[in-house]
């Protein structure tokens, strides 16, 4: 599931930092997602088994898989297509990520993630991690940006509660070759935590999209990206979020060489036990926006241009009941609305919203069946003039996943 990471990206040392503020939180009977509980509890539990020092790699991780069936209508100019198809596994989201972890002392952390899906093989971030002080990680090799929350901490199979992402939101959020610092600090009864990465950048594509992971630099400009979350709450129970991504674009020696693109991104989640049901909320919104310039029509060579503002929301809601008992209290309802908006007048742009709904019953605190419905609908707002147009798409698609964090 694309760098759909992540706890995926630093799951490991999210949860390391969970364990280390866990008799805190507990004081202040902290409220958060039963899942985040449960793996808690059984980290204490295989720690407490272990001397310090005894173990120095590790290998983790995540596998999804499962059976996709939908039905694609399209419409152009009065006249629709109708396109029906299955797959198993769903060759979209199946994914098989082994992480392989190997501590030197007790400072340095190294992870390397590849990850064999789509009939491909790709690595979803590959870094080296210095705990140099409580509240301060440096980091460095090829990272996922700290840009909202979905990529870094939302993305994987086993901690989705739908079998999909929100388009957009972790296209904005891509991994690159570079340096990052993060932690947290102590705001009297609050929390404040901070992540900032300076990478190569993106890369702006002869159709006006833009690229990123490339080892080498494609121009001698660095992209910085930020994201700074409060925690307003003694309780944590609520954490918004703010994000930037600026950097330039263009290659070297072009006469673009000097567009810039700026991301930016605001984030929300929110837990509420309202006994006996665990109530999480989480939303995303992101902002890109690229310089105007032109570009050349590859059928006549001809130029156009277009305003290349790209727009992502989501908000999501989920519900368990967490204080039931038998087998009740392992199922969660999840509902998400995803909006995805890409400039009109380009050779991609369309308005295109998503509503999902799924049922997720938890086999254990890392292993969740699901099954999710998603209906989505696009109205092309690509130019005509260069052929790009696509009428209207819906597609509705019924999933059926099992993931699960090795």
């Amino acid at each position: 599931m694309r760098q759909k990471i992540i706890i995926k990206t630093g799951g490991v040392l999210a949860i390391l930092q969970l364990l280390l503020l866990a008799p805190k939180l507990q004081a202040q009977q902290t409220v958060v997602d039963s899942s985040v509980l449960d793996r808690i509890n059984e980290l204490e539990k295989q720690m407490a088994a272990k001397k310090t020092g005894e173990d120095h790699f590790m290998v983790a991780g995540l596998a999804t898989m499962g059976f996709a069936s939908y039905k694609t209508t399209n419409t152009v100019n009065g006249s629709s297509t109708v396109t029906k198809g299955n797959s198993f596994p769903d060759a979209d989201n199946f994914e098989f990520s082994p992480m392989l972890l190997w501590r030197h002392g007790k400072k340095l952390l190294a992870e390397f993630e590849p990850s064999f899906n789509n009939n491909g093989v790709s690595v979803n971030w590959a870094d080296v991690s210095w705990f140099a002080t409580p509240g301060l990680i440096v980091r460095a090799g090829y990272l996922v940006l700290p840009l909202g929350t979905y990529s870094k901490r939302e993305a994987a199979g086993w901690i989705d509660k739908l079998a999909t992402d929100p388009m957009g939101i972790a296209d904005m959020a891509p991994t690159d070759y570079g340096v990052e610092i993060e932690g947290g600090l102590p705001l009297g009864s609050s929390k404040i935590n901070y992540d900032v990465a300076l990478t190569n950048g993106n890369q702006l594509l002869p159709d006006g999209t833009i690229t990123s992971g490339n080892i080498v630099d494609n121009n001698n400009n660095k992209t910085i990206t930020g994201r700074l979350g409060l925690l307003p709450f003694s309780n944590s129970s609520l954490e918004v979020g703010v994000s930037g991504m600026f950097g330039k674009v263009g290659d070297q020696g072009a006469n673009i060489q000097n567009t810039m693109a700026k991301v930016y991104a605001f984030d929300l989640n929110y837990v509420k036990l309202l006994k006996p049901i665990l109530i999480n909320i989480k939303s995303q919104y992101n902002i890109q926006d690229i310089d105007k310039v032109d570009y050349i029509n590859p059928a006549d060579s001809s130029t156009y241009s277009f305003n290349n503002h790209t727009i992502s929301f989501f908000v999501q809601g989920s519900l368990r009941p967490v204080n039931a008992s038998g087998f009740i209290k392992n199922v969660e309802l999840a509902g998400r609305y995803t909006i995805f908006n890409t400039p009109a007048n380009s050779t991609f742009g369309s308005n295109q919203h998503t509503f999902t709904i799924g049922l997720d019953y938890w086999l254990s605190w890392r292993a969740v069946f699901k099954i999710t419905y998603e209906a989505y609908k696009g109205n092309s707002t690509a130019s005509k003039t260069l052929g790009a147009y696509t009428g209207l798409t819906t597609t509705n698609t019924l999933f059926v996943h099992f993931a699960i964090q090795l």
